[in-house]
């Protein structure tokens, strides 16, 4: 039953953030402080050893120092800043580098497809949806969010919770 809720629970988590952030510009607190819970929930049922469980969450403390100095120069924005550092817990020290490479990459793509769109006039029936009003005002930001989670999803079958849940 507990794999059940591994397969479930981060992909769902992801797949909210970036949707919300996409349709908000916002990702709310609650999925932050939810994937952290769950990883504790996930590793403390699948026995993750205590000192394992320690050092993800030092990545993920680090990670928030990381990406919250960059929300302070204006480079990210808060929720994205928290839910790279709650997507780190996932990681752990061994795949941190990984999703960050992956997320930057999915990050630029995602970036110059957002900017390239806005170089050309939003169709009139397109005007009528506020979220892609909004994606393609260029005084708005980009919804990293999305290729945080996307990296999120690219890696999470490499976690020790995935292991530990399906071998």
């Amino acid at each position: 039953m507990i794999e059940f809720f591994a397969l479930i629970v981060f992909p769902a988590l992801m797949a909210f953030a970036a949707s919300s952030d996409l349709l908000t510009m916002k990702i709310p607190n609650r999925v932050a402080i939810a994937l952290t819970a769950a990883y504790l929930m996930f590793a403390y049922f699948l026995e993750v050893p205590l000192a394992t469980i320690g050092l993800h969450l030092a990545c993920g403390a680090a990670m928030l120092a990381i990406t919250f100095s960059m929300f302070c120069f204006g480079w990210m924005g808060g929720g994205d800043a928290k839910l790279a550092a709650a997507t780190s817990v996932w990681m752990g020290w061994s795949l941190v580098l990984e999703y960050s490479l992956v997320a930057s990459i999915a990050g630029g793509v995602l970036t110059l497809g957002i900017l390239l769109a806005r170089q050309w006039p939003l169709p009139l029936s397109l005007m009528r949806h506020k979220w892609i009003e909004r994606l393609h005002d260029a005084k708005t930001g980009i919804p990293y969010g999305i290729a945080l989670s996307f990296a999120g999803l690219v890696i999470y079958p490499q976690t020790e919770v995935w292991r530990a849940a399906f071998g």
